[in-house]
C-alpha cells in the first residue's frame, strides 16, 4: 500500500522541507502555490494608516506519495521542517492511495515511486 501526504505550510518554509525530504530519500515531491486560512481566520494588516483584513493567506501544498512503512518518517520530516511555533504554521493530511501508473511505461504499484 502506499500514502499520499498532502502538508499545507508556510512558503518561506518549503527550502528546509525540501532539503530534510531529500536528505530521507524522498525527492518526488509535488509543490502547489494555495491560499486559505485555518482557525485564525487570516490577518489584520496596516499600510499606509489604513487597517484591513487578509483573510486568504498564502501558502504552499507539498504533495508526496511513499511506501504505507515510510509514512511516519516523511511527515515527521515535513512537520519538524516545517514548524515555526506560531500559529498557521500548517497541517499535514494522509490519505491512501489505492493506485499508481507511470505514464511512460504503464507499469503500476508502489514501484513506480
Amino acid at each position: 500500500m502506499m500514502k499520499k501526504i498532502e502538508a499545507i505550510i508556510r512558503p518561506e518554509r518549503v527550502s528546509l522541507v525540501q532539503k530534510a525530504l531529500e536528505e530521507a530519500g524522498h525527492s518526488g515531491i509535488t509543490l502547489t502555490e494555495v491560499k486559505g486560512h485555518g482557525v485564525q481566520r487570516g490577518v489584520t494588516q496596516t499600510w499606509r494608516g489604513n487597517t484591513f483584513t487578509v483573510d486568504l493567506l498564502p501558502k504552499v501544498k507539498v504533495e508526496v506519495v511513499v511506501r504505507d512503512e515510510v509514512a511516519r518518517v516523511v511527515m515527521k520530516a515535513i512537520a519538524d521542517n516545517a514548524r515555526t511555533g506560531e500559529v498557521g504554521d500548517g497541517k499535514i493530511f494522509v490519505t491512501t492511495v489505492d493506485a499508481a501508473m507511470r505514464v511512460r511505461t504503464g507499469e503500476t504499484g508502489p514501484t513506480v515511486l
